[in-house]
């Protein structure tokens, strides 16, 4: 039989010749202005256009799925589809990877029609958020359906390639969707729409013509985007970076760094530089001195139970949760991260707030009694803890959400005042009982690295299940004390470690704990 030649656009006989779209976008990301350039696109160029849309969840929990379809213009008006249909759609267009994995789920993309173009580009969903661990779904299932369920597949970082041109991902998306070739539209056209539209012209132009390159050419997904490579990310600052304050103060952070070269192996100098950075940070120098007595004590106990031989992950892991524990978040540390002048410069780059734009941000914050008390000296709030009708009476007062403006003097004010009591904050309640959980807690990894070396990593490495503030801290520290529970059942097993392992990763993927129930149920059962 003799091959069949493939049909050009003008071969194909009239019914046939409805293309349809089907554009998947969240909240913010211009999904319902790429439709009206499309349906614009198609009438300046003598077709007839209809869109429609079906809204998702707002903002990332769903995405609207916008559709549209297109014909040449003829003597009577078409009836057109009103949603797209499994299998009968020619191209697809994502503003997220994983919508692009949703649009395959839902039969959209079949592989002898239709052309797949989308941002490889993440943006995290409520779900992959509210995961007490790494939540973040995997995309390389994504990538590979990407090959094997689309005829034609173009993707590339569309939202960074627009960030980069000052414009957002639905001018580039339409760049991409030009460069395809889908369309059977020249790409004076698509410029024409944009101009036509009004509106930050020179910047969507750009961002066009950055998606438009991205894609132009290549039919199957570009190497530089292929998700089993690893993505561009800036190389991590030198250790001991320059900084800046009084010399003495300086001199005394150089001190510590030059500690750490000469007291610390060279497995846990990286993660110790780290952990030195942070609790500077969150304190001051000598709560940096602090930070390394302890891991200098951790590392003496590595050293009698033969870390050498085991790359010192005792120690490493103790430089990285020691840290982690030592920068814990009180009421001081949220008000000082708010008013932070990066905190402001990182919130109007992402909403692109221009010199002719007043940026307003508004905090939300529903302190508990435990935090206010936590923020006391600590004999009189322990002594108000204590009174369970006063603190009946101060939680009703307290226990309350409450937005504060910080582009106001009086809301910035307000917590810039509380983030200045760093220096009072050894003399509080909340100190002093993080102390005595840190004590704790390092107590039974030394005692516990001494008879069962990977078992003693692992309690370190349970530290990872607290976070956070308030409500969010004191279910993390739940369930690390159920976790750290298991430790006496799990002495003397070949598979301690793994089990402690699998504790942790299971209250880091289930936020109400029925995983982590079960877990404990079943070694109680061992």
């Amino acid at each position: 039989m003799d091959a069949i030649a493939p049909k050009t656009f003008d071969q194909v006989p009239d019914r046939d010749r409805t293309i349809k779209l089907a554009i998947l976008a969240v909240g913010g990301q211009g999904g319902g202005v790429i439709t009206s350039w499309i349906v614009d696109l198609a009438e300046r160029n003598g077709w007839y256009a209809q869109s429609t849309s079906v809204p998702g969840v707002a903002q990332r929990t769903g995405a609207t799925v916008y559709y549209v379809e297109m014909v040449p213009e003829g003597e009577s008006t078409p009836v057109l589809g009103m949603m797209p249909s499994p299998g009968d759609v020619d191209v697809v267009m994502a503003a997220e990877l994983m919508e692009a994995g949703r649009a395959i789920q839902r039969g959209f993309v079949s592989p002898d029609r239709t052309t797949l173009i989308f941002s490889t580009d993440r943006t995290m969903a409520v779900a992959e958020k509210i995961v007490p661990g790494d939540g973040i779904a995997d995309s390389v299932p994504v990538m590979e359906a990407a090959r094997e369920v689309a005829k034609e597949v173009h993707a590339a970082r569309l939202e960074l390639l627009a960030t980069q041109s000052g414009s957002v991902i639905s001018s580039s998306l339409f760049g991409a969707l030009a460069g395809s070739g889908a369309l059977p539209f020249p790409r004076e056209t698509f410029e024409q729409t944009i101009e036509a539209s009004g509106r930050g012209v020179k910047a969507s132009l750009k961002a066009f013509a950055a998606g438009f390159d991205a894609v132009r050419g290549t039919a199957g997904v570009q190497e530089a985007t292929r998700a089993s490579e690893a993505p561009d990310i800036a190389a991590p600052a030198p250790a001991g970076p320059a900084v800046a304050g009084p010399e003495k103060m300086r001199q005394a952070w150089d001190t510590l760094l030059q500690r750490i070269e000469r007291e610390f192996p060279a497995e846990a100098q990286m993660m110790a530089r780290a952990g030195l950075k942070k609790v500077v940070d969150f304190q001051d120098v000598r709560y940096g001195k602090e930070y390394l007595d302890r891991l200098a004590a951790m590392l003496r106990i590595d050293e009698a139970a033969g870390g050498a031989e085991r790359d010192h992950d005792f120690t490493v892991a103790a430089a990285k949760y020691i840290a982690n524990a030592m920068a814990y978040d009180d009421v001081i540390r949220v008000a000082d991260l708010k008013t932070r002048g990066s905190r402001i410069e990182r919130v109007g780059a992402d909403v692109r707030v221009t010199s002719e734009q007043v940026l307003q941000i508004t905090e939300f914050m529903h302190p508990r009694l435990e935090e206010m008390c936590g923020m006391l000296p600590a004999s009189f709030g322990r002594r108000i803890l204590a009174n369970e009708g006063l603190s009946k009476r101060l939680d009703r007062f307290i226990n309350k959400g409450r937005r504060v403006r910080t582009d106001t003097i009086r809301g910035f004010l307000t917590l810039y005042a509380i983030g200045s009591l760093r220096g009072y904050r050894r003399r509080t309640l909340r100190h002093e009982m993080e102390v005595a959980h840190l004590e704790k807690w390092l107590a039974l990894a030394s005692e516990t690295v001494a008879e069962d070396y990977g078992l003693g990593v692992e309690v370190l490495r349970a530290r990872r299940l607290i976070k956070g503030y308030s409500d969010t801290h004191v279910r993390g520290e739940s369930k690390f004390d159920r976790v750290l529970s298991a430790v006496p059942l799990l002495k003397g097993r070949d598979d301690s470690a793994t089990w402690l392992n699998r504790l942790i990763e299971a209250s880091l993927k289930d936020e109400k704990g029925d995983m982590l129930d079960g877990a404990l149920k079943t070694i109680r059962t061992l």
